[in-house]
């Protein structure tokens, strides 16, 4: 029962999925098969319950996946303990933001890491912010910039780095949009509604629209990226939720408006990792820079 093995369970353990699995360790789905069947064969239990949608860990391999985090931790502690002598630190870190945190709050952090320790190479991905948190638990990435969950994994740790203002956008274009929102009497229950395909700031709209005006919105659109949603704000198709650092840094903001007094909860903004990853000393770092503006 090798590292390589454990590893590989750890992930199927994590993503449930064998087809992610495979992908994000770059090996075929056969091969990922063949891998928990040697496991299983070892130990003499099922590790998992499978079938053509789903995984489900059994007991034993719940039990497996509590060694194979102890064993992987020591595995890494023993391997950083042997390069404590190097001077400098060297490597890769994989990041992942949004395109807008990738102007907005990235620049300073990385300006500050990449001039203490210029030998680190910094791998960028940007996308949907609300899939900061999937990138982290699919391990894709080392860190991520991503929004605050309502609910947080305890093996998630998350560090915020700014509260991020919500607002509601409105097309100053002459439009049937434009026009609802100036009636006396706005129909909010017809009001097309452009929104995050998931993530905190549908689940804020969602709730603010419930305890304000009943019932369910009128989903005119749901789109991967906030700063696509603004632009489509903006072209008049229907009103729509974004951070306001996204509104505020679209090449279309002038073409649009933010409603007022709507009132909608901010959320935590912050970098996250899984909190075994703190034990790597690249990651450790860039956390502690992010920690102390100072530094």
């Amino acid at each position: 029962m090798d590292i390589r093995s454990l590893t590989l369970f750890q992930h199927l353990a994590t993503s449930l999925h064998f087809g992610k699995t495979a992908a994000a360790c770059h090996l075929s789905p056969s091969t990922l098969s063949r891998s928990i069947q040697r496991l299983e064969e070892q130990l003499g239990s099922q590790l998992l319950i499978r079938d053509n949608r789903s995984v489900l860990l059994t007991s034993e391999g719940k039990k497996l996946l509590a060694y194979a985090d102890q064993q992987i931790a020591q595995f890494e502690s023993l391997k950083q303990s042997l390069n404590q002598s190097q001077k400098e630190l060297s490597g890769s870190l994989k990041l992942y933001c949004s395109v807008t945190a990738s102007y907005s709050y990235l620049p300073p952090l990385l300006e500050k890491f990449r001039q203490a320790h210029p030998n680190i190479d910094i791998n960028l991905d940007t996308g949907d912010a609300a899939d900061g948190i999937d990138q982290i638990k699919n391990q894709k990435v080392d860190l991520a910039i991503a929004a605050r969950p309502d609910e947080l994994s305890p093996r998630i740790h998350f560090q915020t780095i700014a509260t991020v203002p919500l607002a509601i956008a409105a097309p100053t274009i002459s439009c049937a949009v434009k026009q609802a929102l100036q009636s006396e009497t706005i129909d909010w229950a017809n009001l097309p509604i452009i929104l995050p395909e998931h993530g905190v700031a549908r689940k804020r709209f969602e709730q603010w629209f419930r305890q304000h005006h009943n019932g369910r919105p009128n989903v005119y659109a749901q789109v991967s990226g906030q700063e696509a949603l603004v632009s489509m704000v903006a072209l008049g198709c229907g009103i729509g939720i974004a951070p306001n650092v996204v509104i505020e840094n679209s090449p279309v903001k002038d073409r649009v408006e933010l409603l007022p007094e709507t009132n909608i909860p901010p959320f935590d903004l912050g970098l996250c990792c899984f909190s075994k990853k703190l034990d790597d000393p690249i990651v450790a770092e860039f956390m502690a820079m992010a920690y102390s503006p100072e530094r």
